[in-house]
């Protein structure tokens, strides 16, 4: 998704320059000025948190747990949960969102929408916006700065903006991320001697400690839980759960298509 074709159609001038080869890679590159930081980062904000993904994933595992008592814990921050219906209220974007800014201080605890400034960034660059993601016109190559007039700054400081990711320890957690923890929390604790899937899906080592390892844990601790792993490559349990886990090793986007066409029986 960050890699290959998508990357060298919509970067191939940013790879050239700087030599990333991945959408991932180049959100850490210093760019030499804000214009150009910002020319990067809406074209990647802009693909990846307001155009709809290529398979639907989303919408299939929805399908699947829409009549159930569920809730998403999330390390993803492209939003496409939301997008594909699934209620907000039962949604905890741990790591951030794609589409929130905060201050890069931060001189305050609150995050701002930015699907306004992004899409009249990438029109600046030259992108038109279609029903399927960003155009060039024939023969005119993309601008690699944003207008200084577009580039984001604190309302309150005047400091650049910043993502609203979890990099370091200026990550901004707002009123709405402490809420959906709340929620979270709840929904946790009314399942602690329930029966209740911990479903997992591709999560690998490098955030355990967020899903994977609590999943493990409370599957443990609760003998009518079950844990789940769908993963490409690591599909896997601790040999204490072993006897209440399903781990599949295949691809996500197959493995729920197949159980969608089989109306959700495993």
């Amino acid at each position: 998704m960050y890699g290959g074709e998508r990357f060298r159609r919509y970067f191939a001038d940013f790879e050239e320059k700087y030599g990333f080869h991945d959408m991932y890679s180049g959100g850490f590159y210093p760019f030499p000025t804000q214009e150009e930081r910002w020319a990067y980062w809406s074209r990647f904000i802009f693909l990846n948190r307001y155009c709809d993904p290529p398979e639907p994933v989303y919408p299939n595992l929805l399908e699947l747990v829409k009549d159930k008592d569920y809730f998403v814990l999330t390390t993803n921050v492209d939003h496409c949960f939301q997008k594909a219906g699934f209620d907000k209220g039962r949604l905890f974007y741990t790591q951030g969102d794609y589409g929130l800014w905060q201050c890069s201080r931060p001189c305050h605890d609150k995050t701002y929408d930015n699907r306004d400034v992004v899409r009249r960034m990438v029109k600046a660059q030259g992108f038109q916006i279609t029903d399927h993601g960003l155009e060039l016109p024939a023969g005119n190559p993309p601008k690699m700065a944003v207008p200084a007039g577009l580039v984001p700054r604190c309302p309150q400081c005047g400091a650049p903006m910043a993502m609203n990711l979890r990099a370091d320890h200026t990550f901004v957690q707002d009123e709405g991320w402490y809420a959906a923890a709340a929620r979270y929390d709840a929904f946790v604790r009314r399942y602690e001697k329930r029966p209740v899937l911990y479903l997992e899906l591709g999560v690998g080592c490098n955030t355990p400690v967020i899903i994977k390892y609590p999943f493990w844990q409370r599957t443990y601790e609760n003998p009518r839980a079950v844990y789940a792993c769908i993963n490409l490559e690591e599909a896997y349990a601790p040999r204490q759960i072993a006897g209440r886990s399903i781990c599949i090793q295949g691809d996500i986007a197959a493995v729920l298509r197949e159980l969608k066409e089989e109306g959700g029986a495993a």
